[in-house]
């Protein structure tokens, strides 16, 4: 696991680059992300050329965590997981961290720390999470922003008091800095990639992260595809319906995709639609252009068709979206209109967990949008990771389950077991 003291100090940059490095050497790279995140994802999937997996303790178990783990690297030649924020940063202190992670994999945990402006006073903080939770494996680190070769030989005495080993460093680099500023772009394009890359091969000890070798005992699970599961037809696109966990997918035996943007959903044969989130409102254009798919998902709609709708997926079944350029006609479906104008962007962030139908879900909200004027009623009181009451609705129209909230399993659920309404 590569993890760090806390965000912004550089763990995205080592872990993408390690993965491409390890992928340039011919070694198959299986990918992972701490947390909920959807957008690290898509990037290691560019890197490593195989989809990222989500590790989330508040979403799932710990012993699904493990599942996800055994199955999903079983056939790789090396493991990388990219925690989330601080190390022991969580929803209720450490609970659901990266490290809850780490202590539920047995991961060995190698610390990316910003050593900019610092020496000496690193042995403290070291110190400090090295002996803060004595079943965290914190066996080493690696230095961000080194400015000498004698600054490094400060920060390896440092590891030497402390016993930790040190992997070895990247320097202050222009070409760093631009890969920070451009983490929402596919940095495997731009040249400074190849840069990070020989970076990492001149300064980092690769040989010695490759011998961790973390080995678990989890056995791959022979029950992943879910038995009898509807026939899901999927709106996916690179930008605008792009937040979906791999995992959900793979559930699936019978399952379709199209991209709303440009084509038209053949929804005949299909049991259940699935419109995740994404950014819709960034390519209003492309999806209000496209006459066919929303008056196609309209009609399935209307005739009772079982639709899941999340997030950008929502919005796209609204009346309509508003931006700072005008008004875009949607799908039509909700009678509602939301704002995606910059000056009414209000973020929305956290955990969220509900009960419907005797069951509980999980999942996550992340959006600056918002309903313009009439907003719907909840069907259900939505909670916080620590179950506290937020305003997120969760509401139904006809066989339509719609909100913010971006579920983590659509497929342990009662939403498709017979025809009755949602």
């Amino acid at each position: 696991m590569i993890a760090a003291p806390s965000s912004g100090s550089g763990k995205t940059t080592i872990a993408r680059g390690l993965m491409a490095f390890f992928t340039e050497k011919g070694k198959s790279v299986q990918p992972f992300k701490c947390g909920p995140d959807y957008i690290d994802t898509k990037f290691h999937e560019i890197v490593c050329g195989r989809p990222s997996i989500n590790l989330d303790t508040f979403m799932a178990s710990p012993h699904h965590v493990q599942e996800l783990f055994a199955h999903y690297g079983k056939d790789a030649d090396v493991c990388v997981v990219e925690g989330m924020m601080g190390l022991f940063d969580g929803y209720d202190r450490d609970l659901g961290s990266s490290s809850e992670i780490a202590r539920t994999l047995g991961l060995p945990v190698v610390l990316v720390v910003d050593a900019k402006r610092s020496a000496y006073s690193l042995a403290a903080l070291l110190s400090g999470f090295v002996h803060f939770r004595k079943d965290v494996n914190i066996c080493g680190v690696i230095f961000n922003r080194v400015g000498s070769k004698r600054h490094l030989n400060m920060l390896r005495q440092v590891c030497d008091e402390i016993g930790l080993d040190c992997y070895g460093m990247l320097p202050n680099h222009p070409d760093l800095e631009q890969d920070s500023r451009y983490l929402g772009l596919d940095f495997s394009d731009m040249p400074e990639s190849q840069s990070l890359i020989s970076l990492l091969e001149e300064n980092v000890d690769w040989h010695r992260l490759l011998a961790l070798g973390a080995e678990t005992t989890f056995q791959p699970t022979t029950r992943w595809k879910t038995k009898n599961s509807p026939r899901l037809v999927v709106a996916r696109n690179k930008e605008s319906f792009s937040f979906i966990y791999q995992e959900l997918l793979d559930a699936f035996q019978n399952i379709t995709f199209f991209d709303p943007e440009t084509e038209a959903p053949s929804l005949e044969d299909g049991d259940l639609l699935y419109l995740p989130g994404g950014y819709p409102e960034k390519h209003l254009d492309a999806l209000t252009e496209n006459v066919a798919a929303r008056e196609a998902i309209l009609l399935f709609a209307e005739q009772g068709g079982r639709v899941i709708a999340e997030c950008g997926g929502m919005m796209y079944l609204c009346k309509s979206i508003i931006d700072d350029t005008g008004e875009y006609r949607m799908c039509g479906v909700l009678p509602y209109t939301i704002t995606a104008r910059k000056a009414d962007r209000k973020l929305s962030l956290g955990y969220r967990r509900f009960t419907l139908g005797g069951t509980e879900y999980r999942g996550h909200e992340f959006h600056y949008t918002q309903f313009l004027g009439e907003t719907p009623q909840s069907v259900v009181q939505v909670y916080n990771a620590k179950g506290e009451p937020v305003d997120t609705p969760v509401f139904r129209h006809k066989n339509i389950l719609a909100s913010y909230t971006h579920l983590y399993h659509i497929y342990e659920t009662n939403l498709y077991e017979d025809r009755r309404e949602i």
